[in-house]
C-alpha cells in the first residue's frame, strides 16, 4: 500500500481551508449586502464592506494570494522527488499558520497578524529551498 506524501495531504488541507475563507467571507458579505444583492447580477459598484467582512474578504483574497505558490511548490517537491522533512515541516507550518492567520485577521490584531503571515512564509521557503 502507498502512503501519501505530507505535502499532497497538506495540500488537501489547504484546499479545505481555502474553501472556509471563500464561505466565511461570502457569509459575511451576504450578511452586509443583503440576499439580494448576493443572489442578483451585481451590476454597478457594490457597496463598500465594513468591519469583520471587510477583514475576512482581505484575508480571503491574501489566502488566494499565497495558496497558488503553496500548491505548485508542494506538487513540484513531490514530482521532482525533492520532498523530506523539511518539506513536510515547511508545508505542515504553511496550512497552520493560515489557520491561525484567519480569525486573528477576522478580529483585527495587526501585529500579531503580520508575525503569523510570516510563518507561513516560512513555511512556503521550506518548499521553495528543496527545489533551488
Amino acid at each position: 500500500m502507498m502512503t501519501m506524501a505530507p505535502e499532497l495531504y497538506w495540500l488537501a488541507w489547504a484546499v479545505a481551508l481555502g474553501l472556509g475563507y471563500i464561505l466565511l467571507a461570502a457569509g459575511l458579505m451576504t450578511w452586509q449586502r443583503g440576499l439580494k444583492w448576493n443572489v442578483g447580477n451585481r451590476d454597478g459598484e457594490a457597496p463598500a464592506l465594513s468591519g469583520a467582512a471587510a477583514r475576512a474578504d482581505r484575508a480571503r483574497a491574501n489566502f488566494l494570494e499565497t495558496f497558488p505558490l503553496f500548491a505548485v511548490l508542494a506538487v513540484a517537491v513531490v514530482l521532482a522527488q525533492r520532498n523530506d522533512a523539511h518539506t513536510a515541516l515547511g508545508a505542515m507550518v504553511y496550512v497552520w499558520a493560515r489557520v491561525a492567520y484567519w480569525p486573528v485577521y477576522v478580529i483585527g490584531i495587526p501585529y500579531l497578524r503580520t508575525a503569523i503571515w510570516i510563518v507561513s512564509l516560512w513555511g512556503l521557503l521550506q518548499l521553495l529551498e528543496a527545489l533551488l
